[in-house]
């Protein structure tokens, strides 16, 4: 994911959903952490919405935790082949033990062999940070709604794998 200092501050551009009457995306959001991952679900669901994508063709469910997002997008790219795009949200606030290299280091790599190996992008929508606050800023705060970013991320892969496969 980008970040808003990547825009330049200016307000973040959603694209056109290439057939958007059929375009589906399932969001997975961890529930650790509720105020933040939330607040990035919504700004996803926010995106998608404007970009004209039908709210029965949005699957949003929650799992306990981030770790927990693997296996279900994991499941969705397997089960649910008729998805354009799968988003994980989550938040991992660094603690005091080795706990938040472990959950950061599953999701991700969790996250970069279904990426490489499935038929569906998955979007990474996890923070990583340091404290709440670096959290809430990237949840609607200061620095965007990092929810909002990975919507736009699954609409231009989505988009882009359509064309190459009109293309090519």
């Amino acid at each position: 994911m980008s970040t808003i200092l990547n825009t330049n501050g200016d307000k973040l551009e959603i694209p056109e959903v290439k057939d958007a009457a059929s375009f589906r995306c399932a969001i997975f959001t961890a529930e650790w952490n509720p105020t933040v991952t939330y607040a990035l679900r919504d700004g996803a669901l926010d995106v998608l919405k404007s970009a004209g994508v039908k709210e029965e063709h949005i699957i949003s469910e929650t799992v306990p935790g981030t770790v927990e997002l693997v296996n279900i997008a994991a499941f969705a790219q397997h089960q649910l082949c008729d998805l354009d795009a799968i988003i994980v949200i989550g938040c991992v606030i660094r603690g005091e033990t080795p706990h938040f290299d472990y959950v950061c280091q599953i999701a991700a790599e969790g996250t970069a062999r279904l990426n490489s190996s499935g038929d569906t992008p998955v979007i990474f929508g996890v923070l990583t940070v340091n404290n709440e606050q670096e959290a809430l800023d990237r949840a609607g705060g200061s620095l965007g709604n990092k929810g909002a970013e990975a919507a736009v991320a699954a609409i231009k892969m989505a988009n882009l794998r359509k064309l190459l496969r009109i293309r090519y």
